[in-house]
């Protein structure tokens, strides 16, 4: 059963892949162009309770965002925050920063807090129907990785 952090992020249209896991999703508020949800699929709401079996797999979760950020948004750094204020599930918000902006379906996407702490409420609202072109770009480029 998919939890509901998962659910408030669009899963499962905005789903790019997925491990054993770990759902990777598009963020529909993008902070900046390429935001990522980072979605545990054990029922789990402490970062303690995930399984080592899930930690292990973090590493491949991770080194999958990493090479397709790297790839289709040419970050310089990257953010993982562990927020779970809203939505409870152990998930991260995973941000590619990069100083100015970036453009993608006629639309740019500044990183308006580089080179500090990401402005999360600075946030380019995709519409649904752009969530899942961009999660359909992206999982192509995650399968070609």
């Amino acid at each position: 059963m998919t939890n509901p952090t998962a659910l408030a992020f669009g899963y499962p249209g905005s789903k790019i892949a997925e491990t054993d896991h770990w759902l990777i999703l598009v963020r529909p508020k993008q902070p900046t162009f390429g935001s990522l949800v980072l979605v545990c699929k054990e029922a789990v709401q402490a970062f303690s309770e995930v399984s080592p079996a899930a930690f292990a797999d973090l590493q491949t979760a991770v080194s999958g965002v990493e090479r397709l950020l790297k790839a289709r948004v040419g970050y310089e750094k990257i953010n993982y925050l562990m927020l779970m204020m809203v939505d409870k599930d152990v998930h991260f918000h995973v941000l590619p920063r990069y100083e100015g902006a970036r453009e993608h379906e006629g639309q740019a996407f500044p990183d308006a807090g580089w080179p500090a702490a990401p402005a999360l409420g600075s946030a380019v609202e995709l519409a649904p129907d752009a969530v899942e072109r961009l999660a359909r770009d992206f999982a192509q480029a995650w399968v070609q990785a």
